[in-house]
């Protein structure tokens, strides 16, 4: 049996549901959210998957869900690692701000854009701005220069690729089955890598909170199978 990878997007923050761009902002799950990760928690073990690894962002809303839901499979004392690469995509001087009003301010159309495009940048946060990641501790050990101030999809893939190349692949075709809960657009970079979707199509991939999406590949990582838990 091939390994199995599983991509979760963490549950439902309080920021998801206040509407409001978040980004790298490390804001907590809502009581929905906790539910949600609980749910696929429950999902995962009543599949009977189980895992050798276990990776996350540097943010508490993927870590909790992380966490939730290897409680609810009875896999807590699996090996778990963090990393910034799996962070959601900053979105740069947008975070924080209400996604009706911004769209109301710069219309629908281009909101849209900033926020499925592959290649389009939102506006940048300046480093020394308040809120600016240069400044968070989490990130004390990176060059500030390769911090971001805001990315879009295609910058997010490419901080991800390392990751994937030194960390996970190795893994999957070790045959160990590997679970990562990280965020909307680091996973939709992954999903877009894996199942080799188009810079135009990757555009309508959405990643619904708190559901377990679980890929098969070949000897080779080719994708066999895509799967996914449902709520």
């Amino acid at each position: 049996m091939m390994a199995k990878l599983v991509l979760i997007r963490h549950g439902q923050s309080e920021w998801n549901l206040a509407n409001k761009f978040t980004g790298w902002v490390d804001v907590d799950l809502s009581e929905k959210g906790v539910e949600e990760a609980k749910a696929a928690g429950q999902k995962i073990k009543e599949s009977g998957m189980k895992f050798d690894y276990a990776y996350t962002s540097v943010l508490k809303r993927a870590i909790k869900t992380l966490h939730y839901v290897l409680e609810e499979s009875d896999q807590l004392w699996i090996p778990e690692a963090k990393t910034w690469r799996l962070n959601e995509r900053h979105y740069g001087a947008l975070q924080g701000l209400n996604k009706k009003e911004t769209a109301e301010k710069y219309g629908d159309d281009q909101v849209h854009i900033w926020r499925r495009s592959y290649d389009v940048l939102p506006p940048l946060l300046d480093a020394d701005a308040e809120g600016s990641a240069v400044k968070d501790p989490r990130y004390a050990n990176l060059d500030p220069n390769i911090v971001p101030g805001g990315e879009n999809l295609k910058v997010t893939l490419e901080r991800v690729m390392p990751f994937w190349e030194d960390q996970i692949a190795p893994k999957l075709l070790d045959g160990k089955n590997v679970i990562i809960a990280a965020h909307g657009n680091s996973l939709r970079a992954l999903s877009k890598y894996i199942e080799r979707i188009s810079d135009d199509d990757i555009m309508n991939l959405e990643m619904a909170t708190g559901e377990p999406v679980v890929y098969d590949f070949d000897d080779k990582l080719n994708m066999t199978n895509k799967t996914k838990l449902g709520k």
